[in-house]
């Protein structure tokens, strides 16, 4: 294992640090939300639960983002585990604007904007918001959710995927 200097640490190498944490292998999300621009998407791999009681979620959103405005402002998201054949999802909002077409997505009742498939979705009201370093963890309280039994995409060492389930 490799492992550096302090004073290389130091001086942040962003690049070996990178790597250093793409050793983690994560499930990959695209998690949905309204702007004043209509529905948007972003995929992101930093999703984790907090408490079963409540049910609480966070997710992380970099500062350096183009959607940085639109996400800390919703009050409201939903995020979608992709299941293992939605590679292109990830890609199509891993970068850029990712505002929706109206036939991307579904909504139930004045919800979030929801994609059509994943092996899991969380639909999410903000129950906080925490400035953490170049990033802002967002906490969901779960307000409804549904799981399929499909094999989940994930992200290892820059690429793509597959763990588990017990179909596609």
């Amino acid at each position: 294992m490799e492992s550096l200097p302090d004073e290389v640490a130091g001086q942040g190498d962003i690049t070996a640090y990178r790597r250093a944490l793409g050793a983690f292998a994560t499930g990959v999300c695209v998690v949905t939300a309204d702007s004043s621009a209509g529905p948007l998407g972003i995929t992101i791999n930093s999703f984790t639960s907090v408490s079963l009681t409540p049910r609480l979620v966070l997710w992380c959103l970099d500062e350096r983002s183009e959607r940085w405005g639109p996400f800390c402002a919703a009050e409201r998201f939903s995020i979608h585990v992709l299941d293992a054949g939605s590679e292109g999802l990830a890609r199509r909002f891993a970068k850029g604007i990712a505002i929706m077409e109206d036939h991307e997505f579904e909504r139930v009742g004045d919800g979030p904007p929801r994609l059509a498939d994943a092996a899991a979705r969380f639909d999410c009201r903000v129950h906080d918001r925490i400035q953490m370093g170049d990033h802002m963890m967002i906490v969901g309280e779960v307000e409804a959710f549904e799981a399929s039994d499909s094999a989940a995409l994930t992200y290892f060492r820059g690429g793509y995927g597959v763990a588990g389930g017990t179909g596609e």
